[in-house]
């Protein structure tokens, strides 16, 4: 899909989508559980049904309904081939989760998937009771036969957090007592330390102590009814909209929540934007926002639109920690460059992150969406402070997060069309 972008204002109030990194450990955990589970808040994005699509192959009876979804468990199957599409939370959760199931299975993917690292789950699977069979020595499709046992296993914290939670999601399920050692520097952790949170919803008790995460063993979840929280790495892209040069709120968001781009509050502040919470939501309005620097090794998923502030402030922002960002849904740290450059902005790579000259106003012009969801939301904000309109090729890929982006982008005022590609 193309779809041109017009300079615009937006203003009023957006609801929150769920959070899908919520539902992904949601859905999962009802999964393991001991009865059915309900889960409050239903996003129709192709990660969350990725997940959804993965856990029936293992047995799991997974419905939509209105306003969330309804999990059963069922008995594990006797095989399984699960198809992650382009979801590295679904692949990095259920590959350990499946192990410990003993559920032979057969993982395949889409995308950039087939080509993001697996290691070093992978070799620590193969260490601990289970078979993997692959084609490469890190990329997809694998095979995994026999069964996860429970240890003390130790993973590097600056890789990825989703092998972590994978492993915690699947620990409880062996007999015995596991730990996880992660070792520093231990990035992401934020999202750990959510997957800790839904899991105790569930009944099943996570300790950490010192970057160790201790997990009893033989243990069922407990099935229950959640809440999904109100998306915050989604949101961000409405509270940088509104700080350079509307005036936006988000409702249904959790201050307490413990998703890592909650910090999004705290770095517009430090940018100099008003951001306000009230009984109404979270809100950001028109400021004059100056450069500052950004250690993103926690909150890799800011980048791209804290890249767009930074070409809109004067000075300069410098964004460090994002080596990971090269193996995402796209290249991020090139496809941020390449297409804010694109419009006019000036932002050099570094190994691990960017630096953002801002201090006027960008051109407008023609951008690649590179496939990836938030490098296209992040366009879709900087087109409304451009001199002329935006193009972006491939805008079709916020399905995978945000389905009704672009609806929600012009509930708010913004202008969008969608070009006839014939």
């Amino acid at each position: 899909m193309r779809i041109q972008l017009s300079p615009a204002r937006l203003a009023g109030r957006v609801p929150a989508i769920p959070s899908k990194s919520y539902l992904h450990r949601a859905m999962i955990c009802a999964a393991l559980s001991d009865g059915r589970c309900r889960i409050n808040g239903r996003v129709d994005s192709e990660d969350v049904a990725a997940t959804m699509r993965a856990l029936r192959a293992l047995g799991c009876s997974v419905e939509s309904e209105p306003g969330g979804y309804a999990l059963t468990p069922g008995p594990a199957p006797a095989s399984a081939e699960i198809f992650c599409g382009e979801s590295g939370s679904t692949l990095r959760f259920l590959t350990p989760v499946a192990a410990a199931l003993g559920v032979p299975a057969l993982f395949t993917g889409a995308g950039r998937l087939p080509e993001r690292p697996m290691e070093p789950m992978l070799s620590l699977l193969g260490q601990n009771g289970v078979e993997v069979r692959r084609k490469g020595a890190d990329s997809l499709p694998f095979s995994l036969n026999g069964r996860l046992k429970s240890g003390e296993y130790t993973l590097p914290g600056n890789i990825s957090s989703q092998f972590i939670t994978g492993l915690l999601l699947a620990l409880p399920l062996c007999e015995g007592d596991s730990s996880v050692r992660v070792l520093p520097p231990f990035e992401s952790r934020p999202y750990v330390e959510l997957t800790v949170e839904v899991m105790n919803r569930f009944g099943v008790d996570v300790r950490e102590k010192d970057g160790v995460f201790f997990v009893r063993g033989g243990r069922r979840y407990r099935a229950c009814s959640i809440d999904a929280e109100g998306d915050w790495s989604s949101a961000a892209f409405w509270l940088c909209a509104g700080a350079l040069g509307g005036d936006v709120t988000v409702t249904g968001l959790s201050m307490a929540s413990k998703q890592a781009d909650r910090a999004i509050v705290g770095l517009l502040r430090a940018m100099g934007a008003d951001v306000l919470e009230s009984g109404f939501g979270v809100g950001a309005r028109a400021s004059d926002l100056a450069g500052i620097d950004i250690d993103a090794s926690q909150t890799p998923d800011l980048v791209p639109v804290l890249a767009v502030c930074g070409a809109f402030a004067h000075g300069v922002t410098r964004i460090t920690g994002a080596a990971r960002l090269r193996l995402k849904e796209s290249d991020r740290l090139y496809a941020v460059a390449r297409t804010l450059n694109a419009l006019g902005a000036n932002i050099s790579q570094r190994d691990d992150g960017l630096v953002v000259t801002g201090g006027s106003r960008l051109d407008g012009g023609t951008a690649e969406g590179y496939n990836d969801h938030r490098i296209v939301m992040a366009l879709a904000v900087a087109a409304l402070g451009c001199r002329g309109s935006v193009t972006i090729d491939g805008a079709q890929c916020v399905k995978k997060s945000y389905p009704g982006f672009f609806d929600h982008y012009r509930a708010l005022g913004g202008v969008a069309y969608e070009l006839d590609m014939g």
